[in-house]
């Protein structure tokens, strides 16, 4: 079954389900998108901070580029607006595009202003390099900031989204201005799989753990972009579809939020080379 879209404001379709592609490297990253897009997924999410895009760009070469949907993102030291366009470029460069489907900003970056950021964003958008912008990591109130001082629509926040750790007050702005919410670390990085709930319901379902996680998500409107080295657990996160969780079931899963987040969130050195890519 192929998997719904969200419509974004260019008029584009976001496949909600996605390859994620945080800390898989050389022919590990190659192998799991060539598994995902075989498997039908049609949407692979990287960035320049996962430095991964060169054996992503081996896999792609393969594959109808027109068929494909194909996110990145700029490092948060990266956000001046040269920076900006020479990152872009770069990604496109091992990547084998001549465009991004959506290019976020990986992480907000107070030192720099996000007005120029994104001034360097629609330049991008209106050369037909990229064809939506969005962020990641922003707060409602960043990513009120950042519709409020962008030239071009704010497609997307991906931001942490698990059932451990659901955002209620992000989420509810992001739906108020018509931005697609995108779940990194949908499966809370394995973590959620021990929850009693989860694993109740895997058995009742006759589903793995991270089925049931990722379908809950799905069912929360929310496109899902599941990890995975094993080209296998990559297949199955894509069968979300056909079957669905009862309410009864699905609120259970809403009541176990724990407002407990997996990334690791100390003060950050704004021109450290680690900065990013910790999801």
């Amino acid at each position: 079954m192929t998997p719904p879209t969200k419509t974004l404001p260019s008029g584009d379709e976001l496949p909600m389900v996605g390859v994620g592609t945080w800390q898989l490297q050389g022919d590990t990253a190659e192998r799991s998108v060539r598994a995902g897009l075989d498997a039908g997924y049609g949407h692979v999410d990287t960035a320049e901070g996962y430095r991964n895009e060169a054996a992503i760009g081996e896999a792609l070469a393969d594959y109808d580029r027109e068929e494909l949907f194909l996110t990145s993102k700029v490092l948060a030291k990266h956000l001046d607006y040269e920076s900006v366009i020479e990152s872009c470029e770069a990604s496109l460069d091992r990547l084998g595009t001549d465009y991004l489907d959506l290019y976020l900003i990986h992480w907000p970056n107070p030192a720099i202003s996000l007005r120029e950021t994104l001034r360097a964003m629609a330049r991008l958008h209106e050369e037909g390099l990229v064809r939506n912008v969005g962020v990641s990591n922003f707060s409602a109130y960043q990513l009120s900031a950042a519709h409020h001082v962008s030239p071009v629509p704010i497609a997307v926040n991906q931001i942490e989204y698990h059932p451990w750790n659901t955002q209620p007050d992000v989420v509810e702005y992001c739906r108020e201005s018509g931005t697609v919410v995108e779940a990194a670390a949908p499966l809370a990085r394995t973590a959620v799989f021990d929850d009693p709930v989860i694993q109740d319901l895997a058995e009742e379902y006759d589903r793995a753990p991270a089925q049931i996680v990722l379908r809950w998500a799905v069912e929360n409107d929310v496109v899902v972009l599941p990890k995975s080295s094993s080209p296998d657990h990559v297949r199955a996160n894509r069968e979300l579809f056909g079957w669905e969780l009862d309410d009864a079931d699905h609120e259970r899963i809403d009541d176990i939020d724990r407002e407990e987040p997996v990334y690791d969130h100390p003060a950050r050195d704004w021109t450290d080379d680690t900065y990013g890519i910790s999801q």
